[in-house]
This record gives structure tokens, sequence and C-alpha cells, in this order.
């Protein structure tokens, strides 16, 4: 049993990839999550699985940028994406499947391309995507029971508009079907707190802890490795100030800050 923290790059775009693992490992992280967009080379991936290795960083490859609306072109450049990240070494690959206005039928195609490569998949619970908001995705753990989720339940309490009090089957389920977590703290107006060390943001902390905690003694149970990323995110997931367009809190800090509260919190 054990746990690994990994550091977005999301946000830190303006740093060149050795600058960056080396900051990610001063922080203390074990590794870095990356948003690997299409437009990515080989040459772009030798660069990122470089750095990373001199450093003793892990990689979590994120796919996250197949918008197209036809399904069929869709499908194939989620394809094209899956192969060209295969002769990578990844701890896991994050995946933002599929369509929120998808069929059942579509989403589950795109679902079982990924399970299909033998890759080390998980998808996640992202607004825009298949799931999008709990009781839907509640209807596809139900369908594919070996469904496993990266879990990001502020889009969820977003969406829903609450911390989800009434649908308790849908998050325990959730919680047993994840098997990395985004440490975002979210709340029912949005999917990303002003600051999460702020005491105004107390209650919304405490609930996401709550939910996180389970998943944690389940994987101590099972004596499985935990995977986190905190991703509190650049603006326009940051609130800035209108007037001066300020950040009110350090992305950086935050996601740090979330780091070392779970790590004292666990380990």
């Amino acid at each position: 049993m054990g746990i690994q923290f990994f550091c977005t790059r999301w946000g830190s775009e303006e740093m060149n990839w050795d600058l960056f693992c080396k900051k990610v490992k001063d922080e203390g992280y074990d590794g870095i999550e990356y948003g690997i967009p299409r437009t990515d080379t080989e040459k772009d991936l030798g660069e990122i699985w470089n750095a990373a290795e001199k450093y003793g960083l892990s990689i979590i490859a994120q796919h996250y940028d197949t918008y197209d609306a036809d399904f069929s072109k869709h499908f194939d450049l989620y394809n094209s994406w899956l192969e060209k990240i295969r002769p990578y070494p990844v701890v896991k690959i994050n995946s933002q499947t599929g369509k929120d206005f998808f069929s059942f039928e579509q989403n589950k195609k795109l679902i079982d391309a990924a399970t299909a490569t033998g890759l080390n998949i998980v998808h996640e619970t992202h607004r825009n995507k298949f799931a999008f908001a709990a009781h839907i995705a509640k209807q596809y753990f139900e369908r594919i029971p070996d469904l496993k989720i990266t879990l990001d339940i502020s889009h969820w309490v977003c969406v829903a508009e609450s911390y989800l009090e009434d649908q308790p089957q849908a998050v325990e389920t959730a919680l047993a079907r994840t098997d990395h977590l985004h440490a975002r703290v979210g709340y029912p107006e949005g999917p990303q707190v002003a600051d999460p060390e702020d005491a105004t943001w107390e209650d919304a902390l405490k609930i996401h802890l709550a939910w996180w905690d389970k998943i944690y003694q389940r994987k101590q149970k099972e004596r499985s490795v935990m995977t986190i990323t905190p991703e509190f995110g650049p603006f326009p997931y940051m609130v800035h100030v209108p007037s001066t367009r300020n950040p009110v809190c350090d992305q950086w800090k935050a996601n740090a800050f979330m780091m070392n509260l779970l790590k004292k919190r666990y380990q």
C-alpha cells in the first residue's frame, strides 16, 4: 500500500519541461500528470519523458482533446491518440472520454476501445464527457461492471448544484470504482473553490475529504497504490479580480497545500 502524488502540468505550460520537472521534484511530488494534445509530436513526447526520467518522476498521461461532435470522426481520433501513447511508459492513462450528448451505446464503444488496448485506462468524471453527472455515471456503472474511473467529484457537485446528499448510491458506487483521484474541491455553484485554505470553504473541504477518505480506506484494504493529482486550475477555474485580473489564490500553492494536507492525513 502506498500513495503517489502527481503534479498537474495544467497552468504551468510557460515553464520548459526541465524547469517544470525540477520544480515538481523539489515540491515533493512523485510524478506529473500531463494532458497530451493530439498536436504533440514524437519529439515533444521524447522531451517530456526524458525530463521526467532525469528527475525520477512517473507520468500519468491525460487524454482530453477529442472534441469532434461527429461520432465516427470522434471514434477514429480517440483511437489514434491511444495508439500514439501506447509506446510510452505511464502509470496509467486518465481519459476524459466521450461526450455528454453521445448515446450510451456510442460512449460505451469508446470505453470498449480503451479497454481493448490492454492499457491501464481510467475514465474521468468530467463535465461535457460521458460521466458528467452522478446520476448518469450510475447508469454506466450498472451496465459496465468493470468500469474504473478517475474521480473528480467537484464536477458532479457543480452539475447537481448540491453536495449530492440525495444521490448516496451513485456516490458510493463511484467511490468503489475509483482508481485515480483528482483532489479539487468544488461547491454547488462551481467546480473549484476560490482558495482551499480559506475558512470560507471549510465545509466544502470537509465534505470532499470525507469522500476521499473512503477511497483511501478501500485502497488500504486492497493493499493497492492510491494515485492522487491535486488539480486546482488556472483562470478561468481560478477566480480573478475583474478590475485587476489578478488571481485571488496562487494555483501552485493551492495544489501543494492539498498534497501536503493529504500526505499528513494519510501517511
